[in-house]
């Protein structure tokens, strides 16, 4: 008998919603069966099975909420141990009526792949808890005559993965305990007060639960204004030249049919910049500072419930027809949830924008790993002193907040130095 167990979306994911099962009992499943789908804040992923044999029980019912992660979830005849079933981007998006619990992110989709092992020994034990171990990983480990017991997982919530099992060595000694996940790392044991221990006295408010984005972007927001060391950095712009430009631009395009935005320029200007001052197109890690090879700008988009930053892959290479065109399709696919997990997460460099709200200015907190997001306000006439003469400009303010670890107060000036001279000289793109 197996245990088909709630899967790990992302290594931060605790508990999602089980929106569908594609099975029913007295079906029979092969390994990389489609079975079920998983509803996530911002997607839906389909679960994939990792052995074969007869639905036996159903144990959880479609579309119940905050199933834990690692929960049984249906029982299999036939197998042989207990498994977490691989999960994949599925073709459709989920509901906007049922959020999910937690954020996405899916293992590589070669794992999603993986073929099951013949008749797999019962999985090993560590310190009394079962050991969680993909297919591949198993078959390779029992090829190699390793105790998968002394092997630490790099999947989520631990889980031993291929790379995992490559490099290891027979005879290894028991691996130590992995580090503290990052919710118990992070501060997470400070006592939260109720309303009411605050002075809000119940009955005086309405209450709306808190949904699946809604947790994660507070999570994360949490997580990232605590643990990351940033400061502001903050300067005005003229943008006349850029909205001339803009209209031109327009105007040459009218035929086509497509309409490129102030933000689009403001995308296109991030990421040359960013190749201008590499240094500051970077990420921090424990094992050093990633300099990445593309500008992937991340833009901000409110949804109903939160906000997703879908992704321009390499900016730098496009130009601003293409990325008025991607920037409307990700918008638009955002706020129905029909983005798949590749186009929203990862990312080397963010941009807000709340001008269009007449925000004039304000500072945005930075979203991991990246190392820097640029807060972008409204463009308002304003006077200016040019050599000893006043004059009207429109002037635009933004705040790039930067990671101290990765981009110090020389490197934002002189990528902000660059984001300036392209902004006000448009055609110095073109160079």
């Amino acid at each position: 008998m197996t245990d088909i167990l709630m899967p790990a979306l992302s290594p931060t994911m605790e508990e999602g919603t089980l929106a569908k099962w594609l099975v029913k009992k007295g079906d029979t499943v092969s390994a990389g069966d489609v079975i079920a789908e998983i509803e996530t804040d911002k997607a839906t992923m389909e679960v994939e099975a990792v052995d074969e044999g007869v639905v036996e029980e159903i144990l959880v019912e479609a579309g119940t909420e905050g199933v834990k992660v690692n929960a049984p979830i249906a029982r299999l005849s036939g197998g042989t141990e207990t498994k977490a079933p691989e999960p994949k981007p599925a073709e459709k998006a989920a509901p906007e009526a049922a959020p999910a619990k937690a954020e996405a992110k899916s293992e590589p989709a070669a794992k999603a792949a993986e073929p099951a092992p013949p008749k797999a020994s019962p999985a090993k034990t560590r310190d009394g808890e079962r050991t969680f171990a993909s297919p591949l990983a198993r078959r390779i480990a029992e090829q190699k005559g390793l105790d998968l017991a002394t092997i630490t997982g790099s999947g989520p919530h631990g889980r031993i993965i291929e790379r995992d099992v490559k490099d290891a060595k027979p005879g290894a000694k028991p691996a130590a305990a992995a580090a503290a996940a990052p919710s118990e790392r992070r501060g997470e044991t400070r006592p939260v007060q109720s309303l009411q221990q605050m002075g809000i006295p119940e009955g005086s408010y309405d209450l709306i639960p808190l949904d699946g984005m809604r947790k994660t972007v507070a999570r994360r927001m949490t997580d990232s204004f605590r643990d990351v060391p940033h400061f502001p950095l903050t300067i005005d712009l003229e943008i006349d030249r850029l909205l001339e430009a803009r209209g031109r631009i327009n105007k040459m395009l009218e035929k086509d049919g497509v309409k490129v935005s102030v933000n689009d320029i403001i995308l296109k200007a991030c990421a040359v910049a960013l190749k201008r001052v590499p240094e500051a197109n970077a990420s921090y890690s424990p094992e050093g500072i990633a300099l990445h090879h593309h500008a992937d700008i991340a833009m901000a988009v409110a949804v109903e419930g939160g906000l997703i930053t879908p992704i321009i892959r390499k900016c730098e290479t496009k130009g601003l027809a293409q990325i008025a065109q991607e920037t409307k399709d990700l918008a638009e696919r955002a706020r129905t949830r029909k983005l798949k997990p590749e186009e929203f997460q990862g990312g080397t460099f963010s941009v807000s924008n709340l001008g269009m709200f007449g925000i004039k200015s304000f500072g945005s907190i930075i979203n991991e790993p990246q190392g820097a997001i640029l807060s972008v306000g409204a463009g308002t006439k304003q006077p200016v002193v040019r050599g000893d003469q006043l004059a009207i400009a429109t002037v635009m303010s933004v705040t790039m907040t930067c990671d101290h670890r990765v981009v110090d107060g020389a490197t934002g000036a002189r990528w902000l130095e660059a984001f300036k001279a392209l902004i006000e000289e448009p055609l110095a793109m073109m160079v």
